[in-house]
């Protein structure tokens, strides 16, 4: 008997867990850029310097893509400007890039509030980031 109420105390302990993981559970979608962005930047040299990037948004819900990727070309063109307006150093560096990436991230987010009423982006991710 004791064997028996412990199995069942164990299945709903279980079973409870199950249940509150699948509430906390959420779908998560992501967006990526096609082609990669590629653009130049302020280059401390004579020559021009450009960076090439993937990137990747997330949106909370998948029904979001949709108003993402209708907006895409909106998005591209922040995405570029802000690269394009990065120096040298701040493009190399790791705390730099650090940077960019939650300027695109918030730059991003305001453009599809504007155009949405709320903003669709959980976070921005750079996937590739080449730079010279």
């Amino acid at each position: 008997m004791k064997k028996f109420a412990s199995a069942c105390m164990i299945l709903l302990l279980v079973a409870f867990n199950v249940h509150s993981a699948d509430e906390a559970l959420e779908e998560y979608a992501y967006y990526g850029f096609e082609p990669e962005i590629v653009t130049n930047y302020i280059a401390n040299r004579k020559k021009l310097g450009f960076v090439r990037i993937s990137v990747e948004l997330m949106v909370k819900n998948p029904d979001d893509l949709m108003s993402v990727e209708r907006h895409d070309p909106l998005l591209r063109a922040a995405i570029v400007e802000i690269l394009g307006n990065q120096t040298e150093d701040k493009v190399k560096s790791l705390s730099g890039r650090e940077e960019i990436r939650r300027e695109c991230y918030e730059v991003v987010n305001r453009l599809l509030e504007n155009e949405t009423g709320k903003p669709l982006v959980v976070n921005l991710l750079f996937t590739k980031y080449l730079y010279d």
